[in-house]
């Protein structure tokens, strides 16, 4: 056998705590690439491509993430490890060779070059562990769930940001994953999505940032402008207090994203940064844009942005908002194609697009989007149920209807009605989204064990296109189809579980959300 060949079918070996064995897959056949291609500031600079063209692994621990970077033959090696399960410190231990710099608290991307990170089957979900990128370049990071990392407390990972880079990084695409927290910094958390030290081409797209203190920044302290050619588009911001993100230095484009309940300060463009911002809607928020917490100026450039009922604070010494009237105070060229959504359509593009497990979605640019291209993994499907099922047979279930005893809440409500309508027993009260598209979850407080659904809808609603049901603890999709009836899937504990719509003809009206456990 040749020494190439040998090299793709060698397996890795298993890790010092027993991680079971995870075998690199044969070339070319089995080779697998991230789902797309940049656009933005990473496909700059000799573009993004991570580990096209390399073995494929699959990893159900961050231990076996690990042992995948370190079995290459270089550090610069191609590699594609697609990702299913939870990520966790119980299942993380730092692995040593030659092409590799691991650590035991975090996912660590170091002195490395050329991997993808994708998540497939059911969900990947980096639960309290962050993904740190560090003296690194060409790597893709797509559809996983990274969530709860804490700087204080315990237990701790990369500095209390989900996805951090510094020191000399490169070329990043990290595309549909979706950040979040469970609080600020008082809670023992950082930021989202940081870069610093010299990070510059890099696209953060079609993702989902949450419940944080702080969004991100560029550049860790008014000297770090170092930074520069960050692409933010298609993203949804929702319940953050601010940097969303902080730009130091550098400059940075920000389209067609959608702001929700930004509760301080939005783009905070300071200290020489320059940033064009254009054809994004901002809603329920204060502040959005400007230079805030700082008397060193940064600039704008703004075009066809939406301001929904935005609040703005007075201008003041170490406060320069950029409404009400938003002005251009510079100009920024750009120096790639991309289309734009025109803003008034961005909530409804987001919503169907942004976040781990929606199908890698994208914008056609028309105020439309692509169908679903869930990644499949190139390795035997798991034993756990994959995301794509047959419409659900309309079959009443046997049994209790747990939703009677349970609380909801949801991505968003129409007036006039309520998260509780759809577990009240009542057919003649319902909840519907306020856009066509949305997301409704029934909930307890203790695990609770479901096998099935019933969605029944009230008429004069839309009628439902797609949907995914997620297992709501830890974003895992336990079916996909469409349409309204009894959806069953593998028994499942959990204490929340949500009903996603992704598409629809308009708002549907769900007027009970029923669970049963068989």
């Amino acid at each position: 056998m040749k020494r190439s060949a040998k090299r793709a079918l060698v397996a890795l070996a298993t890790g010092a705590t027993g991680a079971a064995i995870v075998a690199a897959l044969p070339l070319p056949q089995a080779s697998a690439a991230a789902v797309g291609t940049a656009t933005g500031y990473a496909s700059q600079n000799g573009g993004t491509t991570g580990g096209n063209g390399g073995a494929t692994v699959r990893a159900t621990t961050g231990t076996q993430i690990h042992q995948a970077l370190c079995s290459r033959a270089s550090s610069s090696t191609p590699i594609t490890i697609e990702v299913s399960g939870t990520i966790n410190h119980g299942n993380t231990t730092k692995v040593s060779g030659d092409s590799c710099n691991t650590a035991a608290d975090r996912i660590e991307l170091k002195q490395i070059s050329n991997v993808t990170i994708i998540g497939v089957g059911g969900g990947a979900v980096f639960d309290q562990l962050g993904i740190h990128i560090r003296d690194s370049s060409n790597i893709i990071i797509q559809n996983v769930t990274v969530r709860n990392v804490k700087k204080s407390g315990s237990p701790l990972s990369n500095g209390g940001d989900a996805i951090g880079m510094e020191s000399t990084v490169r070329n990043v695409w990290v595309d549909h994953v979706t950040l979040e927290a469970s609080g600020g910094e008082a809670e023992g958390y950082d930021g989202l999505f940081d870069m610093k030290d010299d990070t510059q081409y890099v696209t953060l797209s079609y993702s989902v940032l949450r419940n944080s203190g702080r969004g991100g920044l560029i550049g860790s302290s008014e000297s770090d402008t170092g930074n520069s050619f960050i692409t933010f588009h298609h993203n949804r911001y929702e319940n953050i207090d601010s940097r969303t993100p902080l730009l130091r230095g550098g400059v940075a484009h920000i389209f067609n994203n959608y702001y929700y309940s930004l509760n301080e300060s939005g783009i905070n463009s300071r200290a020489g940064a320059r940033a064009k911002v254009e054809n994004n809607y901002f809603e329920d928020s204060k502040d959005v844009l400007g230079t805030f917490y700082t008397d060193q100026a940064g600039y704008w450039e703004v075009a066809g942005n939406i301001l929904d009922n935005v609040t703005w604070s007075a201008p003041g010494e170490d406060t320069n908002p950029a409404g009400p009237n938003l002005t251009s105070t510079t100009s920024v060229s750009i120096p790639y194609a991309y289309r734009l959504d025109g803003a008034a359509c961005v909530p409804d593009v987001v919503r169907q697009t942004a976040g781990a497990n929606t199908g890698i979605r994208t914008s056609t640019g028309n105020c439309s989007t692509t169908g679903p291209t869930t990644p499949t993994p190139t390795t035997p499907t798991p034993t756990t149920p994959g995301p794509t099922t047959p419409t659900p047979t309309p079959t009443q279930p046997s049994g209790t209807n747990l939703s009677l005893s349970a609380g909801a809440d949801g991505s968003s409500k129409a007036s006039g009605t309520s998260y509780g309508n759809v577990k009240d027993g009542n057919a003649s009260t319902y909840w519907a989204p306020n856009a066509a598209t949305g997301s409704i979850s029934v909930k307890w407080g203790s695990a609770t064990t479901v096998s099935r659904i019933n969605i029944r809808t009230a008429s004069g609603g839309g009628t439902i296109g797609a949907y995914r049901v997620l297992n709501a603890d830890t974003g895992a999709v336990l079916k996909t189809g469409s349409g309204a009836g009894v959806i069953t899937f593998t028994p499942t504990s959990l204490k929340k579980i949500t009903f996603e719509i992704t598409s629809a003809t308009a708002a549907p009206r769900i007027a009970e959300f029923e669970t049963y456990a068989s």
